[in-house]
């Protein structure tokens, strides 16, 4: 199993399972036409036929010799209200995955007031989410009587190819500093290898100094939302907002429309540290937002197209919790994603992360706690397709996300887009958040306080 996958099973905890969830509507969905889609197209990827089994010293996929789809969907058939199907939901947030088998599991309630409801629960080490929206990308097509052309992946070993590139990568990036610590009569002699060495001693430079700032990221302040969790987590989602609302605002204000995503966290966040307002002066309070890194990977260790596999690094975004209006907390935030966004912090954060299965115990602990004290909240952005998609020929008519929250993190935020309509949806341990849905009222209240943001 390659290192980066890997790594989500030695960051594992009782009381924080590295589980990614996701919901899908999809109206007229029935028990027999999804099972057929399991039996033919989802088991097409040999990974989910397989098993993480620890073999020291690491971890390997294995095949599980009693694979049946069967053990891998329950039905519901109650008539869920919105009201129950998110209790419902929020129990199967809470139900362990065997071990005995791979993990992840759908369930299905295809009775469910406003069309059948589809949840799959899957540990992080099968896949990103980008990687998992990919695959739905294949199996989803934009029209209910097109069928899927191209799907499924075999489980190819990869760790020594990955290994070997990876050491390649590195070796070459240290052979080009070497290169300008040269005496002067060594130095290069053309000014395209002046210039080369320049740039290289210059990149060198810039790595110690993003390192250097991501080890000494200002931790988050003491509040409410650092508390011991509890173990139990509860999960809502809000209605369908329409895209074109974040795109005027993000027009009237020249920001962009992840800008105003984030400013509404923001200002939910705000009520819920359990700060007086001297406090919230000196608050200093960070979300973990996962990026996508695979544009930045040398060949052989980024991921064939249509493959399973985990390539994100996490960037960690001050959230301007003191902004006394929304429009301060937008312009603040939209001065910080600008730094963060030729920031070489992803990749950092995902190489840090990918070591995390190659160390003993007593090592793993330091460097989770690196990375879990400097966010009070996991923030994703999940982008799905702008057209309506359709599973086992039914459209998909809404699309929900919720990422794991590593370590002591208790609060996790999804905002998904998917055919012109964008949710929020948040999952948070009963010890950190009592009342989730409260969290969605204020995330969209936060958009009539801006420019163009009142709801027609």
């Amino acid at each position: 199993m390659l290192p980066s996958d890997s790594a989500w099973l030695a960051l594992e905890r009782p009381d924080n399972p590295m589980t990614i969830t996701i919901m899908l509507r999809v109206d007229g969905l029935t028990a027999g036409r999804f099972r057929e889609f399991l039996e033919v197209y989802w088991s097409a990827w040999e990974r989910f036929g397989c098993r993480p089994v620890w073999k020291a010293p690491a971890w390997y996929w294995q095949p599980d010799a009693t694979f049946n789809v069967a053990h891998h969907l329950d039905v519901a058939l109650d008539r869920f209200d919105q009201h129950q199907l998110q209790d419902w939901v929020s129990a199967r947030l809470n139900e362990p995955l065997p071990l005995y088998r791979p993990a992840w599991k759908f369930w299905l309630a295809p009775n469910a007031e406003g069309g059948a409801a589809l949840l799959l629960r899957l540990h992080h080490c099968y896949a990103d989410g980008l990687s998992l929206l990919s695959i739905f990308d294949q199996l989803c097509p934009a029209s209910p009587r097109q069928y899927p052309a191209v799907y499924g992946a075999p489980e190819q070993p990869r760790v020594g190819r990955w290994l070997e590139t990876a050491q390649q990568w590195l070796g070459s990036q240290l052979a080009r500093y070497g290169a300008t610590t040269q005496t002067d009569s060594e130095k290069p002699e053309t000014g395209l290898e002046q210039a080369l060495a320049a740039r290289t001693v210059q990149n060198g430079a810039r790595l110690m100094h993003e390192l250097s700032e991501f080890l000494a990221e200002e931790e988050d302040s003491p509040s409410d939302l650092k508390r011991p969790l509890a173990g139990q987590r509860n999960c809502r989602w809000s209605a369908p907002v329409p895209l074109e609302r974040f795109r005027a605002i993000a027009h009237q204000t020249r920001t962009t429309i992840n800008d105003v995503l984030l400013a509404c966290v923001a200002a939910a966040v705000r009520p819920r540290l359990g700060m007086t307002p001297e406090q919230l002066d000196d608050a200093v309070m960070h979300a973990a937002v996962p990026v996508d890194i695979r544009t930045r990977l040398p060949e052989g260790i980024k991921p064939e197209a249509g493959e399973p596999g985990n390539c994100f690094g996490t960037v960690f975004v001050p959230l301007p919790v003191d902004g006394e209006s929304a429009l301060e907390r937008l312009f603040r935030i939209k001065h910080e994603t600008r730094k963060l966004k030729k920031s070489w912090q992803p990749g950092l954060a995902w190489g840090l992360t990918a070591c995390a299965s190659l160390l003993p115990d007593i090592g793993r602990k330091p460097l989770a706690d690196l990375f879990f004290r400097k966010a009070s909240a996991v923030v994703s952005n999940v982008p799905g397709t702008p057209e309506t998609r359709y599973l086992a020929g039914c459209p998909i008519t809404e699309q929900m996300f919720w990422v794991p929250q590593a370590g002591d993190i208790g609060l996790g935020v999804s905002i998904v887009s998917y055919a012109g309509q964008v949710q929020f949806g948040v999952v948070a341990d009963e010890a950190i958040l009592a009342n989730p849905h409260e969290f969605l009222d204020d995330c969209l209240s936060e958009l009539d306080q801006f420019p163009g943001g009142l709801s027609t």
